[in-house]
C-alpha cells in the first residue's frame, strides 16, 4: 500500500522527522497569542496558529514534550517491509521509488508542535509579520542558517524552492501552490514576501507557505538537477541530519551533522539525539520481523496483530532484551481504506459501491484474524470532534441545502452513514441479501453461471490491487463473499513498483490507501477530494462533485473551531454517502517492541511518538546487550 500524500501532509515531516513524545513539561506557559498587532494593523509574531492562540510564548525554553538534558549520541535502526527497493532520492517526483531519508535534511521556515496540531514556530525565521487580512506575509530568516555544504541560506533559497516546486513538482504539488501563492520575493537576502492569491481562504496560507522545505539553490545549478527528474544523491539541505550511507534498494542511513547551525535554537532543545539513524529494507513483513528477532534492526512498530498476538515470544524477548510496549496513539486515524476508482463506469452506481463495500465482514475478521485487536473505522475524521454523527444540525443544513442537487438524498433523510459491523459467521447472511438487493436495483444481475451482469452483457468483475502479503489472509474471505453473492472479485497481486506505476496512471479497479484527514483540515484535503486534482497523482479517487468542492471550501474559511467542525461534519457526512471508500481498521495504540536501549519521556504528545525525534539512547544498556550477544 502506499498512502495518498498531499503535499501538507509530506511538508508535516520535512523539518526532519516529526517532533514528538514528551517529558513532564515546564511551568505552564501563558498562552502567547502570536504578538500585538503593530499601529499598522500587521502582527508581528515567533509562530502562528491556525486557530486559537500559540500556547508558548517568544522564549520559551524548548518544547513542552521533550526531556531537555536527553543525551546525544547511538543509534536507532528500524525496518521498511513490503517494499523490494529504492531508486533514487528526489522526494518530490513521482518517477521512481526514493529513499526513505530523501526529505529530512531539508528544513522549513517554521516547525510544527506535536501537542497543539496547528501550531507552528520560526525555525529558518527568527519573525515573521502578516496584516490581519492575511494577504501576504514576511519571513525574517536567521543570518546564521547554513547548508551542510557551509554556504548561507538566504531569501533567494526560499524563492528559488517555492518555485521549483511550483514549476517541476507533481501535478498536486503545483496546483497547490498556484491556487495559494500569487507571488515570492526577496526583499533582501534575509527577507522573503509570500503575497496570496485573491480570494483564496486564509486561515492557513501561513502556516502552508511556512511548512514548505527549503533547498539550496547553488546545488540544482551546481548538479543541474530538476525536482521532476530522479536524482541519484541526495539534496543538500540545512538540517540537523544529512544522507551519509545507503546501498540502494537495501538501506539507507543518516548522521548527525555536528556543526548543524540550529542545535542550540530553542525549538531543538531536547531533539535530534541519535547519532545514526538507518533504515533497513526487507523483501516482505515475515522476513523483517525475523530480521529483527536476530537483532539486526533495533525498534520495530507492528502492524500485524497476528504476529502482536502470537509472535512475541522468542528468545531475545523472554531473556528481557527485546521491550514489547503498548503506548497510547492519539493521533489522527490513517483512514485505511479499499478506495473505489471512480474513472470505472461500473462504480459510477453508488448502489455498486455500497454493495461492495457491505460485503467486508468486519466482526468475523476481527475476531479470527486480528484477536479483537482493531475497531472499525467510519468517519474521515474518526474519533475527532469532526465526524458527523446522527441527522444534520441546523447548523450544518444551512451549508447542506444549497448543495442538494448534487448530494445524496440521503445526506438530508438519514443518519451519517454507518458501514456494518458484519456478524460472527464468515458469510454475513444479512449483508449477502441487501447487497444482492442493490446490485439487482443496479442492473446487475444473475446469470445461469452465477455470475452478475449488466444489459450489455458484461460481468461485474472487480479487481483488488494489493502488493501485500499480509493483506492477502483478509482480502481472500472478502474476495470469496464477493464472489458468493455473483461478483467476479479478484485479488490482484501487484509489486510494489507495478502498484505505484498503476495508481498514477489510474489503471485500477481498487486499491487500498490511508485517506483519512487532518484534525485541523484545509489545503490538504484538496489533492485528495478536489474536482481540480481528478486526474493528478493525489486524487485515486477521481471524485469530481461541486458540493464537495464547496463543502471543502467551507471549512478552509470557516475562522473559528465551531465553524470549522459544523463545516467538516457536513463534509464527512456527505463523503460517507457517497460510498467512495471502503474503511477497513485502526488501533487506537501504538504496539512497539524495541531492544532495551532506548529512553523516552514519560508522556507522548497527542500527535507524535517521535523515536527518531526525541527519543534517545542508553550507551550502558546497549553495552550489556552486546556482552550477552543480543545484538549483532
Amino acid at each position: 500500500m502506499r498512502p495518498i500524500l498531499p503535499l501538507i501532509g509530506l511538508l508535516a515531516g520535512f523539518g526532519i522527522l516529526p517532533a514528538s513524545a514528551q517529558e513532564a513539561a515546564p511551568e505552564a506557559a501563558t498562552p502567547a497569542a502570536a504578538a500585538p498587532a503593530t499601529d499598522e494593523g500587521v502582527t508581528v509574531s515567533h509562530g502562528y496558529a491556525i486557530i486559537g492562540d500559540l500556547k508558548l510564548p517568544a522564549d520559551f525554553p524548548h518544547l513542552p514534550y521533550v526531556n531537555p538534558k536527553a543525551p546525544k549520541g547511538g543509534y536507532i535502526i528500524e525496518s521498511v517491509p513490503n517494499t523490494s527497493n529504492f531508486d533514487n532520492f528526489n522526494p518530490f517526483t513521482f518517477k521512481g521509488r526514493p529513499a526513505v531519508f530523501s526529505a529530512t535534511m531539508l528544513e522549513t521556515l517554521m516547525d510544527r508542535d506535536s501537542s497543539d496540531f496547528g501550531a507552528s514556530y520560526c525555525l529558518l525565521c527568527e519573525t515573521l509579520e502578516y496584516p490581519e487580512s492575511r494577504d501576504w506575509v514576511i519571513f525574517h530568516l536567521r543570518p546564521e542558517v547554513k547548508f551542510a555544504d557551509g554556504s548561507p541560506m538566504t531569501a533567494a533559497d526560499v524563492v528559488f524552492s517555492v518555485e521549483a516546486m511550483r514549476d517541476q513538482g507533481s501535478t498536486g504539488t503545483k496546483l497547490m501552490i498556484q491556487q495559494q501563492i500569487a507571488s515570492v520575493e526577496a526583499l533582501d537576502d534575509h527577507t522573503v514576501k509570500f503575497t496570496f492569491t485573491p480570494d483564496y481562504p486564509r486561515r492557513e496560507v501561513v502556516s502552508f507557505v511556512g511548512g514548505l522545505p527549503i533547498m539550496s539553490k547553488a546545488d540544482f545549478e551546481t548538479r543541474a538537477l530538476k525536482l521532476d527528474e530522479t536524482m541519484d544523491k541526495p539534496l543538500i539541505g540545512s538540517g540537523p541530519y544529512e544522507l551519509s550511507g545507503w546501498n540502494m534498494g537495501r538501506w539507507v542511513e543518516v548522521t548527525r551533522r555536528e556543526d548543524y547551525w540550529g542545535k542550540d535554537l530553542a525549538l531543538n532543545v531536547g531533539r535530534h539525539n541519535f547519532d545514526r539513524m538507518r533504515y533497513e529494507h526487507f523483501a516482505d513483513y515475515d522476513a523483517a520481523f525475523q530480521a529483527f528477532t536476530a537483532g539486526e534492526y533495533t525498534f520495530r512498530r507492528e502492524n500485524s496483530s497476528i504476529k502482536w498476538a502470537t509472535a512475541y515470544n522468542f528468545p531475545a524477548q523472554e531473556k528481557g532484551w527485546v521491550k514489547v510496549e503498548t503506548l497510547p496513539d492519539n493521533s489522527s486515524v490513517s483512514g485505511q481504506a479499499w478506495v473505489f476508482n471512480l474513472r470505472r463506469e461500473k462504480f459510477q452506481d453508488p448502489r455498486v459501491r455500497q454493495a461492495i463495500g457491505m460485503m467486508f465482514n468486519f466482526q468475523w475478521t476481527n475476531d479470527k484474524m486480528f484477536y479483537g485487536l482493531y475497531s472499525r473505522q467510519q468517519s474521515y475524521w474518526q474519533n475527532r470532534p469532526l465526524a458527523a454523527e446522527g441527522m444534520p444540525s441546523p447548523e450544518e443544513l444551512a451549508l447542506l441545502e444549497p448543495l442538494k442537487a448534487d448530494l445524496p438524498e440521503t445526506v438530508f433523510t438519514e443518519p451519517a452513514f454507518v458501514w456494518p459491523e458484519g456478524s460472527e459467521q464468515p458469510r454475513d447472511r444479512r449483508a449477502m441479501r441487501a447487497a444482492g438487493a442493490l446490485l439487482d436495483e443496479a442492473g446487475w444481475t444473475i446469470g445461469s453461471d452465477g455470475l452478475r451482469r449488466n444489459d450489455k452483457g458484461e460481468v461485474l468483475r472487480v479487481e483488488f490491487m494489493n502488493d501485500s502479503v499480509t493483506l492477502d489472509r483478509i482480502l481472500n474471505p472478502y474476495v470469496e463473499a464477493l464472489r458468493g453473492i455473483g461478483v467476479d472479485a479478484v485479488n490482484a497481486r501487484v509489486d510494489n513498483a507495478e502498484l505505484e506505476s498503476r495508481e498514477r496512471e489510474h489503471d485500477f479497479d481498487i486499491t487500498s490507501t490511508f485517506i483519512g484527514q487532518s484534525p485541523i483540515p484545509g489545503a490538504e484535503m484538496l489533492p485528495v477530494f478536489g474536482s481540480e486534482y481528478a486526474e493528478s497523482e493525489s486524487n485515486l479517487l477521481g471524485l469530481k462533485n461541486p458540493a464537495i468542492d464547496k463543502l471543502m471550501k467551507d471549512v478552509e474559511h470557516a475562522k473559528t473551531q465551531e465553524e470549522m467542525e459544523t463545516a467538516a461534519r457536513a463534509l464527512d457526512r456527505s463523503l460517507r454517502a457517497m460510498f467512495l471508500s471502503i474503511p477497513q481498521w485502526y488501533n487506537a495504540d501504538h504496539l512497539l517492541a524495541y531492544y532495551d536501549m532506548y529512553e523516552r519521556p514519560e508522556t507522548l504528545p497527542d500527535f507524535a511518538l517521535g523515536e527518531m525525534d526525541f527519543w534517545w539512547f542508553n550507551p550502558e544498556k546497549e553495552a550489556k546487550l552486546k556482552a550477552e550477544g543480543a545484538l549483532r
